[in-house]
């Protein structure tokens, strides 16, 4: 039987709470990832270069081995790696090979990326009291940690490497 000819299963829709709940989350993460991404803009930083540039800031000085940096991202190490090249060609990061083992690669902030992380740092915080925390109270802010917390990786609900077509991961977390 052709699939356009296949009888109406109850159990193929979301109930009417389940689809408020997906597309509300789903709604509103476009939203707000649309408003912070335009905030970054005028400073020349995509959303994909602002969350590598801030892990990187939350490691100091000592920096973060390249294939964790991807892990992080839930990136390919070949996607990565294009991002990568693109903040160092750009001065914002530099490669070094690990002291610790002298084989893998770490990234590290350099003066340009520690300066320009500064500003998007201040950018994204005001965007997020605007757009996010000025719109929601700590109740509420409680509750969806929760949330978040039950459909973490690590809580078993959602495996975080579930592979993308082509290579990849088709999750992709932001700070």
């Amino acid at each position: 039987m052709p699939p356009d000819t296949l009888p109406f299963m109850p159990t193929d829709r979301l109930r009417d709470i389940e689809m408020q709940a997906w597309r509300g989350f789903l709604e509103t993460h476009e939203r707000l990832w649309r408003a912070i991404a335009a905030g970054l803009a005028p400073l020349n930083v995509s959303m994909a270069e602002y969350s590598v540039l801030a892990l990187l800031g939350e490691t100091g000085t000592k920096g973060m081995r390249m294939s964790d940096l991807a892990e992080r991202r839930l990136m390919s190490s070949g996607g990565f790696t294009r991002l990568a090249d693109r903040l160092e060609t750009r001065g914002l990061i530099e490669r070094r090979r690990s002291p610790a083992d002298g084989r893998s690669v770490e990234a590290v902030l350099t003066r340009d990326g520690r300066m320009l992380l500064r500003r998007a740092w201040r950018q994204q915080l005001g965007d997020l009291r605007t757009f996010f925390f000025a719109r929601l109270t700590d109740d509420d802010l409680r509750c969806l940690a929760a949330v978040w917390s039950r459909l973490a990786p690590a809580a078993g609900a959602i495996a975080a490497d579930y592979p993308e077509p082509g290579g990849g991961n088709a999750l992709v977390r932001q700070p």
